[in-house]
């Protein structure tokens, strides 16, 4: 590529969704880049969003890990509190079952000594913060489109629609499910589809949702209760293809009365307050992390199931997981080496081919139909709410407070003070 009109970075990020600013706010925040030296490239970036604004009807479950590293990036206290709820147990029971009965179990945060099991976080006010913390942070942002990439010995170098040119020590790609940075690089993807749609919308329910994210498993997907501040919830429900398309083509009475029998009254009548909208839903891993001189994270890396809601969450451990690798690399001159960024894929490689396959598995069991599935379904989540040190691990998984976490998401205290 022309060195024309070249800028040199220590790091430049492709994508500037939630996990991409992120990644770029913890480098000058761990102080492994000087401002002005990491830049995030993207066809568009966020736009603020209006106090007025109603909730978005895609939100986030963040785990305590998540929160922990959005506050060491300065993100976290900068959320307006309405946007932002705590929630405190989670009920997951089977078709066959009853909540809180026989094939249930419910988690609670008493049970594990933490003040919630994590926060309910309205998308579009995450993604906007993570990027005015990036711009504080002294972040450049540049507004293109990725054209071309290559990767040298000493610098990774990319063109842009504009016709400029970047090098950095480290190109980071970080561009979502279809990621252009993955396809240039030539890292092939494996995976699925599930040939479901994921259905969101706002409800309001006769019941109070009681601070309690509900989950129920259907023969055509799991069924969720996302709690919002204002006693409102946001669904997330899964379906077959053809049976989401007829949901989306029901009237908000009649989705509202499909909805309510599906709960199975969990949370007494419910009323659909937006139009659903579908997402197709799939499994897709890379096959490779890393490159010599650039590195996948997020969503250009690995799209899960979102029955657990664990996909932000992986994404933002990635994050985590690569700055606690360069930091240990010994400097920006050796952030692009092949064996620094192997050890970032050899750890989070496993850690989400572990929580897809998981995942996948349990799809799997839950939408299988029959008396036996069903048996087996009730059977293992009454085991499950009868352990308590399962449950307990199960918990402390989800949160983030064991596995594969950064030392300084765990013993740093910083994060308390912001």
């Amino acid at each position: 590529m022309s060195a024309q009109s070249s800028r040199e970075f220590d790091v430049v990020i492709v994508g500037a969704g939630v996990i991409g600013a992120t990644l770029a706010s913890l480098l000058v925040a761990r102080k492994l880049c000087e401002p002005g030296r990491v830049a995030i490239v993207a066809e568009r970036f966020a736009t603020p969003v209006p106090a007025s604004a109603d909730w978005d009807t895609r939100v986030f479950a963040l785990s305590r890990a998540s929160e922990r590293l959005l506050r060491l990036c300065s993100v976290w206290s900068s959320l307006p509190a309405q946007r932002v709820f705590a929630y405190e147990r989670m009920c997951v029971w089977d078709s066959q079952g009853q909540p809180q009965g026989k094939g249930s179990v419910t988690f609670d945060c008493a049970e594990i000594g933490e003040p919630n099991l994590g926060f309910i976080v309205d998308s579009r006010v995450l993604q906007w913060q993570c990027l005015q913390s990036a711009r504080s942070a002294g972040v450049v942002l540049l507004e293109a489109a990725l054209e071309a990439a290559a990767l040298g010995e000493t610098h990774a170098a990319i063109r842009l629609s504009d016709g400029r040119t970047l090098r950095g020590r480290l190109l980071v790609a970080a561009d979502g499910p279809e990621s252009k940075t993955r396809t240039l690089l030539g890292v092939e993807t494996a995976g699925h589809a599930y040939h479901q749609d994921a259905l969101v919308a706002h409800v309001r329910t006769a019941k109070s949702h009681d601070n309690t994210a509900w989950q129920r498993f259907l023969s055509g997907g799991p069924l969720a209760f996302l709690p919002l501040p204002d006693g409102r919830s946001s669904i997330v429900w899964t379906n077959a293809l053809t049976e989401a398309a007829r949901l989306r083509g029901l009237d908000l009475a009649a989705f509202s009365a499909a909805l309510t029998a599906a709960s199975g009254g969990v949370l007494g009548d419910c009323e659909a307050l937006t139009a659903p909208a579908g997402y197709p839903l799939k499994l897709q891993y890379a096959l490779d992390y890393a490159r010599p001189r650039a590195v996948l994270l997020g969503d250009a890396a690995h799209v899960v199931h979102p029955l657990a809601g664990q996909g932000m969450n992986l994404g933002l451990l990635d994050c985590a997981a690569l700055v606690d690798v360069l930091e240990g690399a010994g400097g920006a001159s050796y952030f692009g080496e092949y064996t620094v960024l192997r050890r970032y894929e050899r750890r989070r490689r496993s850690e989400n081919l572990f929580a897809a396959g998981a995942l996948d598995g349990l799809e799997r069991l839950f939408s299988t139909a029959g008396p036996i599935g069903a048996g087996l379904r009730s059977a293992g989540l009454g085991v499950v709410g009868k352990l308590p040190f399962a449950k307990r691990h199960l918990a402390q998984r989800a949160l983030g407070l064991i596995g594969d976490v950064p030392e300084f998401l765990k013993a740093d205290r910083a994060w308390q003070r912001k």
